[in-house]
């Protein structure tokens, strides 16, 4: 913060500079330009608290609609409670997925029923086409 001296200094040397004539307008000027600048950041700040306001409604008013619909809405009959995505976003599977699903029958090797010869050659096209029959049956080599 500038003191009384610093003033003084400041004072005088803008005298020095502008002259007495043009001082008093300068003075004006900087008062009116300091008024307008006031005004314009207090608008600014009523209008950002005004919309900060609407956005706190908002989101009470969504707290308030999603706890009359969790009232209103049945329990889960399962004991892992059930999650909902937020809004606006797109609901994926869970990462252990694979290991809560149902397990599939095995051989004793390691090999699902999935892997016979004849699922693996279907899952496997040949790369030549002139290797397959009109019917789509791969021919022996």
């Amino acid at each position: 913060m500038l003191s009384v001296p610093h003033l003084i200094v400041i004072f005088v040397v803008a005298l020095i500079i502008f002259g007495p004539e043009k001082l008093p307008e300068l003075a004006r000027n900087l008062g009116k330009v300091m008024a307008e600048f006031r005004r314009a950041t207090g608008d600014l700040r009523s209008n950002f608290e005004g919309h900060m306001r609407d956005l706190e409604r908002e989101a009470q008013e969504r707290r308030i609609a999603g706890a009359a619909a969790a009232v209103s809405a049945p329990a889960p009959r399962s004991s892992e409670p059930e999650i909902q995505p937020a809004p606006g976003t797109v609901a994926a599977d869970p990462p252990n997925a694979a290991a809560m699903a149902e397990p599939q029958e095995s051989s004793p090797i390691g090999l699902s029923p999935e892997d016979t010869p004849e699922a693996l050659r279907a899952a496997d096209p040949p790369q030549n086409p002139e290797e397959v029959n009109s019917d789509g049956s791969v021919r022996p080599s």
